[in-house]
């Protein structure tokens, strides 16, 4: 599900102010750059005001963001819905014990880790990043909170580029975004 049919007026501001750099950071995509958007202290408390209004009450306790820019809009959804953020990271960044969770790429391989203990068997997730493109990175997220005992109520992204087809991968799960890009490869 996706609010940008829902006609509310903040998702048209919010979009305008996410600039698309092309043939970054390789020739043939549409790099979609949320740091415009965090620029404009209107959009991005409006951006984080509609995954709030979505979250809050739906006894939610873990917000997970997926380094690096899960980051910036979960720690504060998770503040606000009152529930705890757990960062999910790159390799050899969380100090102590982890849980790994290695996942494909279209170029390669990759990895995400979680502290030991960070989520408890029967807490109610909700994962966050910035954008969804071919949904590898939050399938990793979703196993690796899985695998803990967690239950992934829900993936939250800024933004979906449909064409990448990566809503296909999360095996149903629900998933909603705020805006949807369309032309992210030339």
């Amino acid at each position: 599900m996706s609010t940008y049919r829902d006609e509310d007026p903040r998702l048209h501001d919010i979009k305008t102010k996410i600039r698309v750099v092309p043939n970054f950071p390789k020739p043939g995509i549409m790099f979609q750059d949320i740091t415009t958007l965090l620029l404009d202290p209107k959009a991005f408390k409006d951006t984080i005001d509609l995954f709030v209004e979505r979250y809050k009450g739906k006894n939610i306790s873990v917000v997970a963001g997926i380094e690096a820019r899960g980051f910036i809009f979960g720690s504060p959804i998770a503040l606000a819905i009152g529930a705890k953020f757990v960062p999910l990271r790159k390799p050899k960044k969380l100090p102590g014990k982890v849980i790994s969770q290695e996942y494909i790429l279209e170029y390669g391989r990759d990895c995400l880790e979680i502290h030991v203990g960070a989520v408890e068997p029967g807490e109610r997730a909700l994962v966050v990043d910035d954008l969804i493109a071919t949904g590898g990175t939050l399938c990793a997220a979703m196993d690796l909170l899985e695998r803990v005992g967690a239950e992934v109520v829900e993936c939250g992204c800024v933004i979906e580029l449909p064409e990448l087809k990566g809503r296909e991968r999360l095996n149903g799960k629900a998933l909603y975004v705020l805006v949807e890009c369309f032309e992210c490869c030339q």
